[in-house]
């Protein structure tokens, strides 16, 4: 593992330090005195209370030093203005340092799951490192910069954004040799107004790249297609749909819970199968395999990387509570990745019944948007229970799109949903529960768990 001494940090980011500490050295980075492991920096964060409060919570966990803008006791210290800043300027030189490759994906759906098939078609080829779980802003992703071990030969980092110039900022740290642009989609336009905003902040990702970089788009995006006739870089597309792209996916089929398809290349031609449900998840998988041919990984590891690929927890897991199938997807939901998980339940057997929270960030869309998943619900479920303020207007698009209004209810408080639902499931059902992180639907499945009502026939 790499060791970064603090007096090398400090010149990084332009701090200071006691010379007595200046040789201490750490690995990774926490913003948490809670979950800080030993030999962690420690990074102040200004919150509701003064992260500087919680230093020497850290360093009895062994935190090795912490980084912040006054000093606090006796304790090994680096000293900056901006501990965000700062931090982003250790990562920075970290990831030169390393001298790894580094493969950034971005998108409005879908970018953590093509993040983690990425790592997984890479892994066993090369040593690779990831942002773990949602490390993916201006705090998480340089901490995982920071804990990349030092014979990482390549470093999958996920970029998220809300506003503009957060993509820019994190590519400037990162520092992309191969860039994935997943999709643009209706995420985060509360912040950037328009599709061509979310498109103009996607694209921040070129400001950051390395000489020769190359960049892998969804060519079946029309937003995204013939972006190669206005950026100097290297560019491959993937797609379902549109036959010009550089590696194209046909064949989909859908049995036993195993997805198949077929990937073109050129000349190349291979079958491809992954362990998951919902055609969705073909251009997350062909996006994985067009960095892993860039990456020279050849098709058959690809394939046998592929059929190992398991997702993240939280997504789409399938569960069996209660004797129904539970489709738990609560990492997150924006209007394209809420339609593909209610067709993923339209194909399952039994009775099917939508638990579907609010979708968050949509700004001016977000009435017409809950108002159309509404709609959508009505098609491929029987049953739909929504969650949260805009849950009138689901319940109002389903009612519209033909459900019976018996069948489709809102809610305001989750254990009453739990409650309602623990009346109506019954064994053999099908449920998805899905929503944006923020309305922690997680929580109505572990009320749904403990309750022991007897179901409604």
């Amino acid at each position: 593992m790499g060791k970064i001494t603090l007096r090398e940090a400090a010149q990084w980011c332009g701090g200071r330090v006691e010379e007595k500490y200046a040789d201490r050295t750490f690995f990774g980075a926490s913003n948490d005195s809670r979950k800080i492991q030993p030999g962690e920096l420690f990074v102040v964060l200004q919150g509701e209370r003064d992260g500087h409060d919680y230093i020497p919570a850290a360093m009895e966990r062994g935190a090795a030093a912490a980084l912040g803008s006054r000093q606090v006791g006796d304790y090994p210290m680096i000293l900056v203005e901006d501990t965000r800043k700062a931090l982003g300027d250790i990562a920075r030189q970290e990831r030169l340092r390393l001298n790894m490759k580094v493969v950034a994906v971005t998108g409005s759906v879908g970018k953590s799951t093509t993040k983690e098939m990425i790592a997984c078609v890479l892994d066993g080829t090369y040593r690779v490192g990831k942002t773990p779980a949602n490390h993916n802003n201006d705090i998480g992703m340089p901490m995982a910069l920071l804990a990349m071990p030092e014979d990482t030969e390549v470093a999958v980092l996920e970029m998220g954004m809300n506003h503009f110039r957060e993509i820019a900022y994190l590519a400037s740290i990162g520092r992309p040799d191969v860039a994935v642009i997943t999709n643009i989609g209706t995420m985060h336009i509360e912040h950037l107004g328009s599709m061509q905003g979310i498109l103009q902040a996607k694209l921040e990702i070129l400001e950051g790249m390395q000489e020769n970089g190359r960049i892998i788009l969804n060519g079946d995006d029309q937003l995204l297609w013939n972006r190669h006739k206005l950026y100097p870089v290297h560019t491959r597309y993937f797609g379902i749909q549109n036959p010009e792209c550089d590696v194209l996916g046909s064949n989909i089929s859908q049995q036993d819970g195993i997805l198949s398809f077929q990937v073109h290349s050129g000349s190349l031609t291979f079958p491809a199968e992954l362990a998951l449900e919902g055609e969705h998840y073909v251009p997350d998988a062909l996006a994985a395999v067009s960095v892993g041919l860039e990456m020279g990984v050849d098709a058959a590891k690809i394939q046998e990387r592929l059929s190992r690929f398991r997702n993240m927890a939280g997504r789409q897991e399938i569960l069996e509570i209660r004797g129904c199938t539970v489709i738990k997807d609560c990492y997150n939901a924006g209007p394209e990745s809420m339609a593909a998980a209610l067709n993923v339940l339209g194909h399952k057997p039994g009775r099917h019944i939508a638990v579907l929270g609010d979708m968050l960030e949509l700004g001016v869309c977000t009435q017409a948007e809950h108002y159309r998943i509404g709609r959508i619900a009505a098609e491929k479920a029987d049953v739909l229970m929504a969650y949260g303020p805009n849950a009138p207007r689901v319940i109002g698009g389903a009612i519209t799109g033909g459900m019976n209004d018996r069948c489709a209810k809102a809610y305001d408080d989750q254990k009453k949903l739990a409650e309602a639902l623990s009346r109506i499931a019954r064994p053999g059902d099908a449920i998805l529960v899905k929503g944006s992180r923020g309305m922690h639907m997680e929580q109505v499945l572990d009320l749904f768990g403990k309750e022991d009502t007897k179901a409604e026939v």
